[in-house]
């Protein structure tokens, strides 16, 4: 069965995915299996999407509870699922109002258009956006030209034109590059495609002050880093600083496609009617499946947990790197998604994991990362310790 899947999809689906020879056919928490019955240890969750693990008790019966009532109507009319969940969005960030689309694509090109409505509502036409060099925002047109990121890029040109990219860190290389025709600064609190960096001290505040001085908006891209991935409900929250803008996806309906742009007054106000739109955006279904994680994730508790389980992996990842310093070269990230930076290509490392049954990925070549479910156990975390270290043992030099 698996071997017929495999080469159905092969043949019939388009070749934009390296995909590994394993048909996973149900979950539960943090463990997969695939059509044999093998178990695999998931510390990956789609790539930060199922923040509360597979087949999610409260998210399964929400979708199927809605689906038995009301699957879809058009946004010209009102559903009480989309005001729940506007109403846990709103009440745990710093917006006043949000935009609800099916993708962190979708959610990034919204964004974008408000940062040009802004550039002509408030800086006189301006509309050249800043973003940064290795980041990751999306693969439409615009989000790919926002992206930093040249191997993404490749085949596409010519870009829009109206993006300039700054090295991650450096605000004197931002400031450097600022004219008048800059609206907004768009980036991720933490790098994750590029490879799971976290800002130098004071960045994102001095991010903060220059967007305030210029007039421009500040628009974080937390489709990766938010919903407690980092161990606070968004990244931003660890440094500080508050933006203007914020997108939303990945995880927010826990593996239904759902995306958000939030925004504070008057960034908000500049989407009137007609503005934008999504056909199945903030759909029933979706919206029930949102409100659960968002309620579960907002629950007395459940972020010190995160934090707690996160700081026991990333102290585990720091005693391989201890032990093999000729293969490991450090630790990054913060919360559950962490990355282990090597002196070597982590692709076979991957593989031979993924045989070993655990499920990771590596990101810019070099760095293993991990976005296990926030549910992930330390027992868990330990197996998946456990088999890295026989895979790191047996590199040549180590």
């Amino acid at each position: 069965m698996s071997q017929n899947t495999q080469q159905k999809i092969d043949r019939l689906v388009m070749n934009t995915y390296a995909r590994n020879p394993v048909t996973f056919v149900e979950g539960q928490g943090c463990r997969l299996k695939d059509e044999t019955g093998k178990s695999y240890l998931d510390f990956l969750a789609g790539i930060a999407v199922c923040n509360l693990g597979h087949a999610h008790p409260g998210v399964a019966q929400a979708i199927c509870n809605q689906a038995l009532k009301l699957t879809h109507v058009s946004n010209l009319y009102y559903t009480e699922p989309q005001a729940r969940v506007a109403e846990l969005l709103v009440a745990n960030s710093f917006a006043d109002q949000v935009f609800f689309c099916n993708s962190g694509a979708e959610a990034n090109e919204g964004a974008l258009k408000l940062a040009r409505l802004w550039g002509k509502e408030k800086l006189g036409g301006a509309f050249t956006v800043i973003t940064m060099q290795g980041s990751f925002h999306g693969r439409t047109l615009a989000t790919l030209a926002a992206t930093g990121q040249v191997k993404i890029q490749k085949g596409y040109d010519p870009l829009l034109s109206e993006f300039r990219h700054v090295p991650f860190g450096d605000l004197a290389a931002l400031e450097k590059v600022w004219d008048e025709r800059v609206c907004a600064v768009l980036m991720e609190p933490v790098l994750g495609e590029g490879g799971v960096l976290t800002p130098p001290p004071d960045f994102l505040k001095g991010v903060r002050e220059l967007c305030d001085r210029r007039g421009a908006l500040l628009i974080f891209d937390e489709i990766q880093t938010g919903l407690g991935r980092t161990g606070r409900l968004f990244a931003h929250e660890h440094f500080g600083v508050v933006p203007d803008v914020m997108t939303l996806a990945k995880a927010l309906a826990n593996g239904l496609p759902a995306g958000a742009i939030l925004a504070s007054q008057p960034a908000a106000s500049l989407f009137g009617i007609g503005a934008h739109a999504s056909t199945f955006g903030a759909g029933p279904v979706v919206m029930a499946a949102a409100a659960v994680v968002l309620e579960t994730l907002t629950a007395p508790g459940f972020m010190g947990r995160v934090q707690e389980t996160g700081a026991y992996f990333r102290a585990k990842l720091g005693e391989l790197a201890e032990k093999y310093p000729q293969v490991v070269k450090g630790v990054r990230g913060l919360g559950l998604m962490l990355g282990l930076e090597l002196a070597l290509p982590g692709a076979p490392l991957v593989k031979q994991l993924l045989q070993m049954g655990f499920v990771v990925n590596c990101t810019q070549e070099t760095v293993l990362r991990f976005l296990p479910p926030l549910v992930v156990s330390q027992s868990e975390i330990d197996a998946l310790i456990g088999a890295l270290g026989q895979v790191l043992a047996q590199v040549p030099g180590a």
